[in-house]
């Protein structure tokens, strides 16, 4: 079943001229993996906010086209039905948090629904152990670490259990230890969980190995959208485009163009490294 469906969107914010993005046509199959790529301010955060109903729900401007999540027309939608559907982690933590403790924080919004307290308890342990912070439950949310506030946001979007979860730039704003952690709950979170996620992610090399689906946003215009043994195949386009593929990709795509090797192109060293192995036997 398509979890999202997406065609001849477009959208102008109010006082440009410009479409931000224009003539959108995708599809993203639900309990799939999906990175949102490309430069920045070529319409990846629009695009992810129109899929949520911040677009046009919240902001002025002009629509054009369809978006459906699980056949569905997202305008058509109630706002507890999109909030019920679709969670959403934005770059910045700090912009959604509400409370005045890490438990505080990640319960707020099971009390809102009305969750008995058994199952509240449940889900509490639950997104604790997969985001890796029962030891910030009782600290103020404003006074962690960048990274364990990211992963405070994503643990009280995952406790509401929705059927889509968008990540908007979620390392952008961390060192490179909290890039870690997000990326192994990422890894877990696809392997554990049966999850749509959307992730809009500027580490190739990180997400790349995560995806079943890249998308190329360029200029406000979905560039190229592939799954990713595919997507990578012509680095020269990408590299045009302002991507820069992972380096175990770069070098086997070159021995393909010299007709040496043959399969598909590889995202992480290991897979390389074997590829490589078998080419010398």
């Amino acid at each position: 079943m398509k979890a999202v469906s997406v065609r001849d969107l477009g959208w102008k914010y109010a006082g440009r001229n410009n479409f931000a993005i224009e003539h959108i046509d995708l599809d993203i199959e639900e309990n799939t993996f999906t990175s949102v790529v490309g430069p920045n301010e070529h319409g990846k955060t629009t695009l992810v906010s129109c899929i949520k109903g911040l677009i046009p729900n919240s902001f002025h401007g002009v629509w054009r086209g369809t978006v459906e999540i699980f056949g569905e027309n997202m305008r058509q939608m109630s706002s507890q039905k999109l909030a019920d559907d679709i969670g959403f982690v934005f770059a910045d933590p700090e912009a959604q948090f509400t409370s005045m403790t890490v438990e505080e924080e990640l319960v707020f919004g099971l009390e809102n629904i009305g969750l008995q307290i058994t199952e509240v308890e449940e889900r509490l342990k639950w997104v604790t152990e997969i985001a890796m912070i029962g030891d910030l439950l009782d600290k103020p949310p404003y006074e962690i670490s960048g990274g364990q506030k990211q992963r405070v946001a994503i643990a009280s979007v995952l406790a509401m259990k929705p059927r889509i979860m968008i990540l908007d730039e979620p390392t952008s704003m961390l060192d490179p230890l909290g890039k870690d952690f997000i990326f192994e709950i990422l890894t877990n979170l696809k392997k554990e969980q049966d999850l749509t996620i959307i992730v809009v992610e500027h580490n190739i090399e990180q997400v790349a190995p995560l995806s079943d689906q890249l998308i190329l946003m360029y200029d406000g215009h979905v560039a190229k959208d592939a799954p990713t043994t595919e997507f990578f195949e012509d680095s020269e386009f990408l590299v045009e485009h302002g991507i820069n593929p992972p380096q175990a990709t770069l070098f086997m795509d070159k021995l393909k163009e010299e007709n040496i090797f043959t399969g598909a192109l590889p995202v992480v060293t290991e897979v390389a490294t074997q590829d490589i192995e078998k080419l010398l036997s």
